[in-house]
């Protein structure tokens, strides 16, 4: 017996040897039908509509799922005229819940809305009679920012891989190229890094799990073959696929009940599928429902313009960027930079954070007219990450490129000046 059990402990070890230098990370993400997404996008739809009539509309909308009931709650001050109910409704129909057998339908599904108008004093706090620059932080928090120049995105290949295997499914149910898809899935990538001094790289795929929902007509090796063939020769780029690469495709075997039906749905549980999949921290805010003044959102959108923007200008590799606020405060409390070791050289982390503060204003008020942040653009960030996409919505994600050269020039005009 007890050398039955040295055999599995050793089985054990052996499982995840790696190369020295060598290490595993994960990272997930989920599909608008996921009870949780669906909850982020119904938020984002009421934000919409709101910001859609009015601009300036304060919300801080959030949504729940079970079953066939679904409530909307929070705070909005706005001067629209919003159909509550026929939003969530038009919502739960776009994700693709319009049968009770698929988890929800949108037709007979019970919709409960309590609203209540944001407290005065929050509204004094922040926006008072500030002119539209010095408006306070919504609430206090840290939000994170983030990037890596391990994808062409600026985003790491473990996340970036899971959001565009999400993408894929969506497309395959949406367009019926697997009609036997239903809307709820979940994937997951692990990949093997190598460390090279201060940096790393991806090396290989080393597994991809995803379970999708999917009718009771089709077998699990025909979703084995349809997944193989419509999803992952799709997306996986064939440099970082090998023999060794697992595949645990539906290893539940059975996933036909799903949405709410399978598992009560709440805005704001999927705040690191939204993010860099578990990379770079996480201040904790979630972001959907909530109009740009709560910095939970904006800032950290802006600290991601941020991030992008030193990598994207060749000033590191790898970069986080920290920024705090404090309720009715316009400027940030802290600003930290940590480049993980891989800062161009003649820079360090002192030098980046002097860079920041000398390219970007992280007042909430500049943030959100900096990046056009008062349109109704939110619903289309609910699935899919917000980070590390393309479409001209996301401001964020275009970099602000910065020159090295002129920044010392001007830096030793003002110590030549100070002398």
């Amino acid at each position: 017996m007890q050398q039955e059990e040295n055999n599995q402990q050793a089985i054990r070890k052996i499982k995840f040897a790696l190369p020295k230098g060598h290490f595993l990370f994960t990272s997930e993400s989920v599909s608008a039908g996921h009870p949780d997404k669906l909850c982020d996008f119904i938020s984002d739809s009421v934000l919409d509509a709101c910001l859609e009539q009015d601009p300036n509309s304060k919300v801080a909308c959030e949504s729940a799922c079970k079953n066939s009931l679904v409530m909307i709650f929070g705070e909005i001050t706005t001067h629209a005229q919003v159909p509550y109910e026929n939003i969530v409704r038009e919502a739960i129909k776009q994700v693709g819940y319009d049968n009770i057998n698929k988890g929800l339908d949108y037709r007979n599904a019970s919709i409960i809305v309590s609203l209540d108008q944001q407290s005065q004093e929050i509204n004094q706090a922040v926006v008072g009679s500030k002119h539209e620059d010095e408006i306070g932080a919504g609430d206090q928090g840290l939000m994170i920012g983030y990037a890596s120049d391990e994808t062409p995105e600026l985003m790491p290949l473990t996340h970036h891989l899971c959001n565009r295997l999400i993408s894929r499914l969506q497309e395959c149910r949406e367009s019926e190229i697997c009609p036997w898809m239903r809307p709820d899935a979940k994937v997951q990538v692990t990949v093997e890094y190598k460390r090279e001094n201060s940096s790393f790289y991806p090396v290989r795929i080393h597994n991809v799990l995803i379970s999708q929902q999917h009718d009771e007509k089709i077998t699990h090796s025909e979703i084995e073959a349809e997944l193989h063939k419509h999803v992952l020769k799709q997306i996986l780029p064939e440099k970082y696929v090998d023999e060794q690469t697992q595949y645990h495709l539906n290893p539940s075997k059975a996933f036909t009940v799903g949405g709410p039906y399978g598992d009560a749905g709440l805005t704001g549980r999927k705040i690191i599928v939204d993010t860099y999949g578990g990379w770079g921290g996480h201040g904790g805010g979630a972001f959907s429902g909530k109009d740009p003044t709560k910095v939970d959102r904006s800032a950290a959108y802006a600290a991601r313009w941020v991030a992008k923007s030193l990598v994207a200008s060749k000033l590191c590799k790898r970069v986080m960027i920290q920024v705090a606020y404090g309720i009715g405060i316009s400027e940030p409390l802290s600003i930290c930079v940590n480049s993980y070791g891989t800062n161009a050289e003649g820079l360090d982390d002192d030098d980046l954070s002097e860079i920041v503060q000398d390219h970007f204003d992280l007042r909430p008020g500049v943030i959100i007219r900096d990046l056009k942040l008062r349109r109704p653009i939110y619903a289309k960030t609910a699935s899919g990450g917000h980070f590390g996409r393309n479409e001209p919505e996301f401001t964020w994600e275009h970099p602000k490129i910065i020159n090295l050269a002129a920044w010392k020039a001007q830096k030793a005009e003002q110590i030549q000046q100070n002398q």
